[in-house]
């Protein structure tokens, strides 16, 4: 059955980074894009980053532009987010999906907190 599970989070300090990884089973993973969404703290999960297949195409959003890389390893059947220059307001749960699958991991908790 498809499965995404995310690892990675964890409390940081603001201007610190962290990177989140989300390994993928049970489908091709090098035939589908890829995304991570997050959810803050009474707020709608959103949006954060998007890969095409081959990884040639990103999008962000743009609180997190010049900050978040989005990244795979179709080899490993993994997705990465490399956050640097953390700020409070990316407190979250983040999340990758297969969108057009429906999949979602379980999430993984981010804390920018000093």
């Amino acid at each position: 059955q498809v499965q995404l599970v995310e690892s990675g989070g964890g409390l940081v300090q603001p201007g610190g980074s962290l990177r989140l990884s989300c390994a993928a089973s049970g489908f091709t993973f090098s035939y589908y894009a890829m995304s991570w969404y997050r959810q803050g703290p009474g707020k709608e999960r959103d949006v954060v980053a998007e890969i095409s297949r081959t990884g040639i195409s990103t999008t962000y959003a743009d609180s997190v532009k010049g900050r978040f890389t989005i990244s795979r390893d179709n080899a490993k059947n993994t997705v990465y987010l490399q956050m640097n220059s953390l700020k409070p307001e990316d407190t979250a749960v983040y999340y990758c999906t297969a969108l057009s699958l429906d999949a979602w991991g379980q999430g993984t908790l981010v804390t920018v907190s000093s």
